[in-house]
């Protein structure tokens, strides 16, 4: 199946838009490894120092990074978690409406 056809069922049947590569629709369980702590650092918790960050008036990735580190996290291990933290929104919807529930959206 071509691309285009691909793209026309995914958004006007209802399919996963991740055939096409989006994030996926589907509902994702509790127990699910995409859930997991990156580097020790959790949906929450990233979520808590975003929300800090945005009450102080940070807003880019060096300040939060900086942000951190105030919270005893380790530079390195922080950028990671929020590279993937990033990358699992980007394969699934229900990670990043769960970020904006964590954030009070």
């Amino acid at each position: 199946m071509g691309f285009l056809k691909k793209a026309q069922q995914a958004f006007t049947q209802g399919i996963d838009p991740a055939i096409v590569g989006g994030p996926s629709n589907r509902s994702v369980g509790a127990d699910d490894p995409i859930w997991q702590p990156i580097n020790g650092i959790s949906l929450q918790d990233y979520a808590d120092l975003a929300r800090d960050a945005q009450a102080r008036g940070i807003n880019d990735e060096a300040g939060m990074i900086t942000l951190a580190k105030e919270r005893g996290w380790n530079p390195v291990d922080t950028k990671a978690a929020f590279d993937g933290w990033v990358q699992r929104m980007g394969q699934s919807q229900a990670v990043g409406q769960q970020f904006r529930t964590l954030l009070g959206y």
